[in-house]
């Protein structure tokens, strides 16, 4: 049987029109301004918009951090996702010092295959580097993942300079792109033994400990290593009016850069960490932390501009029990929200709605740019025919409200509780079977891996 979504508005990063779109097994057969609706099951979205599925590709599914357990595996975490219109995640296999990328990799699919209900890749997380890393580059390519992160920060992962240098120019050879987590770690790290020296203890010691020029150093230092050895970069959660000025700095010298922020840093400020409840507070407790509204407004500003190109979630949640590990000492705090299941409509509702950015510019911070950057565009990120069809109905005359009891994270709240929203996710097709219907999941289980090349933005 063949699906028919008539009359609905098509959006891409080039423009939206009104055109029918034709599903045929799992792929888009047609785009066109009328089709024959015989032979086909008619489903009208006059009045609604079409995007490309989301892809978010920031996420951290059961990984073993802080002495604990992400709230959100794949099985949870799919579900959130795609309930919210991500079709797609790119998650972060994280093999441990010591341990090999190949079995980082094998782990990974252990813990996804045959449990997820979007679609799903990995990135390749370096944290060691030596003859053993640099061999197993190349397979790493040939199983799908062209895309690699690297952190300047956590004793657990970082990565020292010299060696990041080699990795970048190792991964140059093949295409490849590296992302990094960019926080001095030793300016940190000072500044939380003067915090609890002073007995400052509590949550709200935790932005003081990584504030602004902590988050811009480390862009400039990485950005200064990129350069000499020659390699594109990606700066993962960008935070900071300052980091800001250090890409648009590299890009004036030549330099290819790519940026990615994520929703609370767009929509939150850091006031939440001065509460006096501790609950309340350490909640919001991520890294880099939530910023000033100053910050906040740069980022809309660069969206709209097109200085940074995607938006993903950086989901890694933690229940407020987890978040309990660090009363007396907000180190102990596990670091991470969730979002994967509110990215999209408030991006819609406090972007497009609130005028901030177009709904084409929407395309291409959620879809288009992530695809291309990712390395799986055109089978994502893109309606046209032969793509997969990935379809987000959203209806824009439509409000509503966001609430942890409507979603499917295990984390069991939501940074966002209360906030009204103008315009609801409809439904959600994956690859051509109509999976989610107002917010009810009406499949799981039937994400697959999607192997990617190197990409190009």
């Amino acid at each position: 049987m063949k699906t028919l979504l008539k009359g609905g508005t098509i959006v891409s990063s080039g423009g939206s029109r009104r055109a029918d779109l034709l599903i045929e097994g799992e792929t888009i057969a047609a785009v066109a301004p009328a089709i024959d609706p015989d032979g086909c099951e008619v489903v009208h979205v006059e009045g609604k918009l079409l995007f490309p599925g989301f892809i978010d590709a920031h996420t951290h599914f059961d990984l073993d951090v802080c002495n604990t357990t992400t709230a959100d595996d794949f099985s949870s975490g799919t579900k959130s996702a795609v309930c919210g219109g991500t079709t797609t995640v790119i998650d972060f296999a994280c093999p441990n010092k010591g341990e090999s990328l190949q079995y980082g990799l094998k782990l990974w699919h252990t813990k996804a295959d045959g449990r997820s209900s979007c679609d799903y890749g990995f990135h390749m997380t370096i944290d060691d580097w030596n003859e053993t890393i640099r061999a197993q580059i190349p397979q790493m390519l040939e199983a799908g993942i062209p895309s690699f992160k690297m952190y300047m920060t956590y004793p657990a992962m970082m990565i020292g300079d010299k060696d990041l240098f080699l990795a970048l120019k190792e991964l140059h050879k093949y295409g490849a792109i590296a992302g990094v987590h960019c926080e001095n770690a030793g300016i940190i790290d000072a500044l939380i033994e003067e915090h609890k020296t002073a007995g400052l203890t509590g949550p709200s010691s935790h932005p003081l400990c990584r504030p602004n020029p902590v988050e811009a150093e480390a862009v400039a230092h990485l950005l200064r290593i990129a350069e000499v050895a020659e390699t594109p970069v990606i700066i993962v959660h960008l935070s900071t009016r300052q980091a800001h000025a250090e890409v648009l700095t590299a890009r004036a010298r030549g330099q290819k850069v790519y940026v990615e922020t994520c929703p609370h840093y767009l929509l939150l400020d850091d006031s939440v960490y001065f509460q006096e409840d501790y609950s309340a507070a350490a909640r919001f407790v991520c890294a880099p932390p939530i910023r000033k509204k100053a910050d906040a407004e740069m980022l809309w500003q660069a969206l709209a501009d097109g200085t940074i190109q995607t938006v993903s979630t950086d989901h890694c949640s933690f229940t407020l029990a987890q978040k309990d590990a660090g009363r007396g000492d907000f180190t102990k705090i596990p670091g991470g929200l969730p979002g994967v299941e509110t990215r999209g409509i408030l991006m819609y509702s406090c972007g497009v709605a609130a005028g901030k950015i177009t709904q084409e510019q929407m395309c291409s911070l959620l879809s288009e740019n992530a695809a291309k950057l990712y390395g799986a565009y055109p089978r994502k990120g893109v309606l046209q025919p032969g793509s997969d069809a990935d379809i987000v109905v959203l209806d824009p005359a439509r409000e509503g409200v966001i609430s942890a009891s409507d979603q499917h994270s295990a984390a069991g709240y939501t940074p966002y509780e209360g906030l009204r929203t103008r315009g609801v996710i409809e439904q959600v097709y994956l690859r051509g079977k109509l999976t989610v219907q107002d917010g009810t999941l009406l499949r799981q289980n039937r994400g697959i891996y999607i192997p990617r090349r190197p990409g190009t933005l």
